[in-house]
Formats: C-alpha cells, sequence, structure tokens
C-alpha cells in the first residue's frame, strides 16, 4: 500500500493528540465481551457501482422472531487489500451489535490502473443498497437494518475517505466530483490513517461533533505513528480518541500479515496477529456502541476505565476544551 500511499500525497495515516491524559487502560467491572456469539455473513452487490460487498450480521436463535435493529458499520477497505482480508475483524464488529458491510471498490488508480481502491461515493451507495437489503424479502438482513444510523470503519486509505467524508470534504484520491455527508452518519473509526492534502499539509476536521476514534500500530512502518497524532490534533471536536496497539504495524486488522495484493510494510509485528485483530476489533466495536448506541458501559470502558489491557494506550477527549 505504501506506492499508493505515496502517490496519493502520503496522506493516509494516523494521529494522537496531546489534549486529554494518556493513560494504559486500568480495571473496570465492565463485560467488555461481544454481545453475540454467533455471526453469520453473506456476499450482495452493490447496485449504485457493481461492486460486490460482504455483509456481516449477528444471528441470535430469534433473530427472526425477536426486535432487533442493528445500526450499519461500513468498512472503506485499504488501497489494493482485498475484502476477503477483512473478515475477522468485520466479524468481531459485528458481534456487538452492528451489521458490517465491507466492499470491494474497483476503479482506475493512477499508476496502478483499475485497483482496489476506496472513495466516499461509497458511502452514499451503501447506505442506499442497505435500505433495499432491508425490504428484501430474500435478503439475510431483511428487518433488522437501523437505517437510520450509519458509522464508518476505515483502514489506511479507506480511514483517510471516512475522515473527509465526516468532515463533508471532497478530497483528491478518495472522492471525484462532490460529497455532501449524510445525516446518518453519526461515527466513524479508523486504523493506520491521517488526512492530508496535496500540499502534505494536515486537513483541518470540522467533525460538527461526530465522534471519531483513531488506531493506530506503534511499529506501523506505512503510516508512522506520528501522523495520527497531528490528524488528532486536527479533529475539531470532541468526543476523539486515539488507541495505541502495542507491537501491530500497518496491517494488525487484516486476518493476516501484508495480505497478497497488498503493497507490503516493512516492519514486522511484535504482536501475534490474531490478538491484535481482535484488540482492534474490541475498541471498535465498543466505540460504535458508546458513540451510536449512547452505551454508558462502553463510553465509561473507552475513555476512562478500560480494562488490564497491556496491549493498548488510550489519549481521549471527551468534552470541549475552553
Amino acid at each position: 500500500m505504501a506506492s499508493l500511499i505515496a502517490f496519493s500525497v502520503v496522506f493516509v495515516g494516523v494521529a494522537l493528540i496531546i489534549w486529554g491524559t494518556q493513560k494504559t487502560a486500568t480495571a473496570a467491572t465492565f463485560n467488555h465481551a461481544p454481545l453475540f456469539n454467533d455471526v453469520d455473513s453473506y456476499t450482495t452487490t452493490i447496485s449504485a457501482n457493481n461492486n460486490l460487498a460482504d455483509i456481516y450480521f449477528p444471528n441470535p436463535k430469534d433473530l427472526k422472531t425477536g426486535k432487533y435493529s442493528f445500526p450499519i458499520a461500513l468498512l472503506l477497505q485499504g488501497a489494493l487489500v482485498d475484502k476477503s482480508n477483512y473478515s475477522n475483524y468485520a466479524s468481531i464488529v459485528a458481534s456487538y451489535g452492528f451489521i458490517v458491510v465491507v466492499p470491494n471498490n474497483e476503479r482506475l488508480v493512477p499508476q496502478f490502473g483499475k485497483a482496489l481502491a476506496p472513495q466516499t461515493s461509497q458511502i452514499n451507495a451503501v447506505l442506499t443498497q442497505m435500505f433495499a437489503e432491508n425490504s428484501n424479502p430474500t435478503s439475510p438482513v431483511k428487518g433488522i437494518v437501523n437505517t437510520q444510523k450509519l458509522a464508518l470503519l476505515g483502514h489506511s486509505l479507506g480511514g483517510s475517505a471516512g475522515l473527509s467524508a465526516i468532515a463533508n470534504l471532497c478530497v483528491p484520491i478518495v472522492c471525484e466530483g462532490s460529497f455532501s455527508r449524510p445525516k446518518e452518519l453519526v461515527a466513524g473509526a479508523f486504523f493506520g490513517t491521517n488526512l492530508r492534502n496535496e500540499n502534505d499539509e494536515f486537513i483541518p476536521i470540522n467533525n460538527s461533533g461526530i465522534p471519531i476514534a483513531l488506531l493506530q500500530g506503534t511499529v506501523d512502518g506505512v503510516v508512522l505513528p506520528y501522523r495520527p497524532q497531528a490528524t488528532y490534533d486536527n479533529i475539531k471536536d470532541a468526543p476523539k480518541l486515539l488507541i495505541s496497539i502495542l507491537g501491530a504495524n500497518h496491517f494488525g486488522i487484516t486476518n493476516t500479515n501484508n495480505p497478497l495484493g497488498a503493497l507490503p510494510d516493512p516492519n514486522n509485528p511484535t504482536i501475534e496477529q490474531n490478538v491484535a485483530v481482535e484488540t482492534i476489533a474490541r475498541w471498535s466495536g465498543l466505540f460504535l456502541r458508546a458513540s451510536v448506541l449512547n452505551d454508558k458501559g462502553a463510553f465509561d470502558y473507552i475513555y476512562s476505565t478500560g480494562d488490564v489491557d497491556t496491549k493498548v494506550t488510550v489519549i481521549s477527549q471527551t468534552k470541549p476544551i475552553p
């Protein structure tokens, strides 16, 4: 992914903040385990752009007879990373009570030709598709989609697309023509990313109060950790988080390190891959529960108490600084 990042004016990275207090997570009584043991998935076609998408959803025994309504979480892939590489991460996030949509977005990219690369137009396309899935009698998620609440997840270039969308911007490389942030967009959690312009300047993110979590591996050799710090500093409104995963590299979110087709991270992780994925997914899922579902226990966990999790350090801001 490094070449595409370089081509795209290296605006894929992540940032830490000096507002708030850095802390290692401490013990808490909140149960951070997933809410659903079973997660199912299926593949569909996004009608607006004819791209395939994998959809992950909680699958309790009473799914069709219970009164379930799961918000949408759209995962915007990293450049050149196939959607299949996010199956473990997406399944875990879904187990926290979300319908996770993971599309492949193929488009023409300078230097690469037709390639997998996310863009902001996917957001409205997926939202429209999930309205259709919710009313389609043959869809596995018929009647269980909360189409009024959409969160974004993202990796690398996908995180840049998500950040620009929350800022209601149309940034070159991740946006073509124009973009208007949908009213349903209420939160975003992004791994290994930043937001910079063609002059290599970090872009101010006027997030209009939409909560943002940045997650970053401490040994990321593609998006160096100072970039998330700068991006975090540029997020205008709280609440916001910077979560550092100790020993994870740029591909701590994917099923395997340096997945086939992606431009590799030169740094090897010092944390086991499955542990990195679980950690990133758990903090992402709890952040979404806190931000999208107003779950007080999840909010306290991610912003205040945490658990005895020696794999992360957290910097956060929950209220505006005067």
